[in-house]
């Protein structure tokens, strides 16, 4: 029986069927249900500055330069809080996170509502956009929170619905935006729109969610996970994957304006397109992983990624805006799409090793989730970081050349990296484990990741 005490479950085993189709799964999925509610909505404040600065014409004195490091800013502190959010599941209880993270969300939009007029300070403006930062550790709190819920067979679908419910959360704030241009409102109704839906998700989530007794702070997972080579391995490929998305979310308004010219609302018409269809995509790139394997999903969805990207370098020199579009849309879908199979690597990834150790049953599930659930932090974090890379290098293309062509061309050659990255660890037969360095050749286990 499943014991609960303040909203925490004593006893959690979604291995066990028996135990899965009796309660596990009702309760798995009503949890992911308000953990996908309030990971959307820490994805829409976080990204919110991608909107913002669409409002912020002449009056307010910012050159393109200042917006792309001011959205570059706030990427970096998103990426940051993904490390202790991803520990505050453990400490506090998934739910009891979920509420307070939430309700952290008023900080950042309160803050920017006070301030969001022209002859505010660029110091005032990139202060209160760091706070909306931490929107993005939602996302860290929320996935190690889910992926204690489910089974491994069940991973690759609930981490991708979750991921791809929290990421819709960008094209939702810029679709909000649209309407707001549209209807001739500012920046501060858009804002007045969120705040009492922030309330609204922090109350459901106290009133809906459980916390996991079961998931504790495993300090030794923790660096166990920290010194493997696969969590490094996979957060360079999260760096080509989620990293492009949300580095894309927060700079492709500013490239259709700065480049091609577009008004605010212009930018606005296509602007959510590009998120909007690659958050759709997330969970079915986590549910072609677990029928074909996460590492071929991955191998191929990055040429796919090269190709689009060679596109849109023929497109900006070309000065071709219809092409432009319709690569850069592409390309979303691209990122969606790894996003959704390099989350489901992770666990697959950690299972196999156990495997190689000798373990099976519920040892090796035990063993794949502690070093899958210590890793995933680290691996989101890392992987948020490409898109601060990414506004960087568009704010430096666009110093040197006047177009973002430059940003595109370093873009093509780190998704050829995370190709041969890909195919050289996870694909190419036997592959070695890249850990225990201090084991002799002759010792290491030779095993196959390609269906992770």
């Amino acid at each position: 029986m499943t014991a609960r005490s303040g909203r925490w479950i004593q006893r959690w085993d979604p291995e066990d069927e028996t135990f899965w189709n009796r309660t596990g799964e009702k309760i798995a999925r009503r949890n992911l249900l308000f953990s996908v509610l309030s990971e959307h909505i820490g994805f829409s404040i976080w990204t919110m500055w991608s909107v913002l600065v669409l409002f912020m014409g002449p009056e307010y004195g910012l050159t393109p330069a200042d917006k792309f490091l001011l959205t570059s800013m706030v990427t970096l502190v998103g990426a940051v809080v993904r490390v202790p959010y991803t520990f505050a599941v453990a400490l506090f209880g998934g739910r009891n996170w979920t509420v307070i993270s939430a309700a952290l969300l008023l900080v950042p939009s309160v803050a920017a509502f006070a301030v969001m007029e022209p002859g505010t300070s660029f110091s005032t403006f990139l202060l209160v956009g760091l706070l909306a930062g931490i929107g993005g550790g939602n996302f860290a709190s929320s996935m190690t929170n889910i992926n204690a819920f489910f089974p491994l067979r069940k991973k690759g679908w609930a981490l991708g619905l979750n991921a791809g419910g929290g990421n819709i959360g960008v094209p939702v704030i810029q679709l909000a935006a649209l309407a707001i241009i549209g209807a001739g409102g500012g920046p501060r109704v858009l804002l007045g729109v969120y705040i009492p839906l922030i309330v609204v998700a922090a109350v459901l989530a106290a009133l809906s969610m459980d916390n996991l007794a079961s998931v504790k702070n495993d300090t030794g997972a923790a660096k166990d996970a920290a010194r493997d080579a696969h969590t490094w391995i996979m957060s360079f490929l999260y760096i080509g994957t989620f990293g492009s998305f949300i580095g894309y979310s927060f700079a492709f308004g500013q490239v259709l304006q700065n480049q091609f010219d577009r008004t605010p609302l212009e930018a606005a018409y296509v602007t959510f397109v590009g998120p909007l269809l690659g958050s759709l995509i997330r969970p079915v790139g986590g549910s072609l992983a677990d029928r074909y394997g996460g590492a071929r999903i991955t191998l191929w969805n990055f040429v796919a990624m090269g190709a689009a990207t060679a596109v849109l370098i023929v497109a900006s020199m070309q000065k071709s805006l219809a092409l432009f579009t319709v690569a850069f849309v592409v390309l979303f879908v691209l990122t969606g799409l790894g996003n959704g199979s390099t989350y489901k690597m992770i666990p697959g990834i950690f299972q196999a090793k156990a495997r190689a150790e000798g373990l099976t049953g519920e040892a090796a599930a035990a063993y794949g989730r502690r070093l899958s659930g210590a890793s995933m932090g680290l691996i989101g974090a890392v992987g948020a970081l490409g898109g601060v890379g990414i506004n960087l290098a568009f704010r430096q293309s666009f110093l040197s050349y006047g177009s973002g062509t430059g940003a595109f061309v370093a873009f093509l050659a780190c998704y050829a990296v995370c190709f041969a990255v890909t195919w050289a660890v996870y694909l190419r037969r036997p592959a070695v484990r890249p850990t225990d360095t201090d084991t002799a050749p002759e010792e290491k286990s030779q095993l196959s990741y390609a269906n992770v």
